[in-house]
């Protein structure tokens, strides 16, 4: 018997190898139906995805074998993965001078016939095989060699895909963990920020009730100005803490009444100026209720926020296309200039007006949302010039 030699790049081999965590893994459906299809097309009971580590071969899947690994010294594979670009076929190994003394062919599992394609990975390590076994002698035809080539390409984008949601699972723990940290974070900032504004407030309604005629107009002014900023601060506050919650909590699409959501998103802001919600289209929809309903709640508060109508009118459509819903959202107030338009989406952003609840902060929480929902938001001309603001938004 010959002992197989390791390849030149053994210890990056390995550091690859390990990279994708799947040594002593169960099994997996993915892996044993490949092995399967192999010992279908090459007619043989054995066949198995076998990882070559330092010490051992392991089998990923074993389709027609109990074993789950051997000794490297003994493996097969490990004199396959010294030529990755050849597939290794040992039709007698009673009569090949590396193997004919193997236990692994003078006992179990009577390894005489073997063919086994080197798994490669797209940077140039071999890490294992696809291999099929049979305990007699045979032959294997060209077709037969191209499609275990084929299934060990398999394997390998098996593998990769196994190593990317892996990623993507890992990334996603990260990042719910730093969304609840930071919503712990906003709502810390905002108990600690909101208890001295409140106390500030209590004190400027104290100086003014007790103190008033002791002031002169522009003592009372000065007085007002405070209440005014310490206002903008509580508002800014609020904003932050629902940017972060917006930020950081799971969205699920479902199917609800879109009109009906519009309706108590009204009745929940209950404006103190007359409004008037024209809906139009499908009511039924299913899209993420939690990010529309907060979408829309942010887009009607800023409508009546800043109205300079009697009436506040609002205008509400829906357009179900191909796997996306369009949905425009139309008022009546003052509008958005065209230099504005792609910069209020970007937090604290305002259009510089002296409405003390501009925080720059609603439609950049509109934007975040959208992002998390794939979706998209722009600012469009009204129809026939009418004043007021126009937004289209494609989920």
């Amino acid at each position: 018997m010959i002992k197989p030699t390791k390849p030149t790049n053994e210890k990056e081999r390995i550091d690859k190898l390990k990279s994708y965590n799947i040594l002593d893994t169960i099994p997996e459906e993915e892996y044993d139906a490949l092995t399967f299809v192999a010992s279908q097309i090459c007619n043989t009971p054995i066949s198995l995805v076998s990882l070559v580590d330092p010490d051992r071969q392991w089998f990923k899947s074993h389709h027609g074998l109990n074993a789950t690994e051997t000794p490297r010294d003994l493996a097969f594979c490990a004199h396959a993965i010294n030529k990755p670009d050849e597939v290794l076929v040992i039709p007698d190994s009673r009569k090949d001078e590396r193997f004919h003394d193997n236990p692994l062919a003078t006992g179990a599992p009577n390894v005489i016939f073997y063919a086994g394609a080197p798994l490669n990975t797209s940077d140039g390590f071999s890490l294992g095989t696809l291999c099929v076994i049979d305990n007699k002698p045979r032959e294997i035809t060209e077709d037969q060699i191209k499609a275990l080539k084929a299934l060990a390409d398999q394997v390998v984008s098996q593998l990769e895909l196994r190593k990317r949601n892996m990623f993507l699972e890992a990334s996603n723990e990260k990042m719910t963990h730093l969304n609840e940290r930071l919503e712990a974070f906003a709502a810390r900032l905002t108990h600690d920020l909101k208890a001295p504004i409140r106390g500030m407030k209590n004190l400027i309604s104290f100086i003014i009730e007790d103190h008033k005629q002791n002031l002169d107009q522009d003592g009372i002014d000065l007085i007002n100005k405070m209440d005014e900023k310490a206002s903008y601060m509580n508002t800014v506050i609020d904003g932050m803490l629902e940017y972060s919650k917006n930020s950081s909590i799971e969205n699920k699409i479902e199917k609800f009444n879109l009109e009906e959501l519009v309706l108590e998103i009204e009745r929940a802001l209950n404006p103190p100026k007359s409004i008037v919600v024209n809906f139009n289209g499908p009511k039924q929809i299913e899209s993420y209720k939690f990010g529309l309903s907060s979408i829309i709640q942010n887009l009607m508060s800023n409508s009546i926020k800043f109205s300079n109508k009697e009436v506040c009118q609002i205008d509400i459509s829906v357009e179900l296309k191909t796997n996306k819903t369009v949905i425009s959202f139309e008022d009546n107030g003052p509008g958005i200039p065209l230099e504005k338009r792609e910069k209020v989406f970007n937090i604290f952003e305002n259009l510089g007006n002296n409405n003390i609840e501009s925080t720059g902060i609603g439609l950049a929480t509109v934007k975040s949302i959208l992002d998390r929902m794939e979706g998209n938001i722009s600012i469009c001309d009204r129809c026939n010039n009418k004043n007021g603001v126009k937004f289209e938004i494609e989920i």
